[in-house]
């Protein structure tokens, strides 16, 4: 079997809320629980199924979304592609996590696992889409370096395969801003040569 590749980042910031806007409030430490960082907008060991999913909508289904995650670099390159006048922040878009130093973080495959120091371990579940709710918000508070006005669609369209992730909590632990995160990049071709094998 192939050996899982590795790469090591960092939590450059903590968010946990549960507004109706999506924003959350930045916390420098948290200990996330199997059903999710506590007191949080998407906590809990099922949700409700969207719009579009394979099962009807409204029905109850495993939370596949107990966290959500972007990396600071690609919000760095959402705002030049957006040309806003102030830095676009992982509150405002919802995340409870924001790494750094995890090259095209977005892209992380399913099943991926991340570890930090505690021993808590998240896993990936998905690409966390562009949302056109989120779209408009950020056009009501952000404007654009020339002083023109952010559209609608804006944030959609500049976010694409950058919005970041969403999973799930794998082992439960404390994460601080700062900590080593270790990612452990799950790699299916693996498992199938694996299976072959035997």
């Amino acid at each position: 079997m192939k050996k899982t590749k590795e790469v090591t980042g960092s939590i450059f910031s903590i968010h946990v809320g549960n507004n109706e806007d999506m924003s959350k409030q930045s916390t420098q430490s948290i200990f996330v629980e199997l059903d999710g960082f506590p007191n949080d907008k998407h906590q809990g060991y099922s949700r409700t199924a969207f719009e579009g999913e394979s099962v009807p909508e409204g029905t109850a289904r495993r939370n596949d979304r107990q966290w959500s995650a972007v990396s600071i670099e690609e919000l760095r390159i959402i705002e030049k592609l957006m040309q806003l006048s102030t830095p676009l922040l992982p509150s405002v878009l919802g995340a409870n996590l924001c790494f750094q130093g995890i090259p095209d973080f977005s892209q992380l495959s399913k099943g991926t696992q991340i570890f930090f120091p505690s021993g808590a371990v998240l896993m990936v579940e998905e690409y966390n889409p562009p949302c056109q709710y989120m779209s408009e918000q950020i056009a009501k508070i952000y404007s654009k370096t020339n002083g023109g006005v952010v559209k609608n669609t804006d944030f959609s369209k500049a976010a694409r395969k950058l919005r970041g992730l969403v999973g799930v909590i794998d082992v439960e632990g404390e994460i601080h801003c700062e900590d080593k995160a270790t990612v452990k990049i799950f790699n299916p071709s693996s498992i199938s040569n694996f299976l072959i094998r035997k």
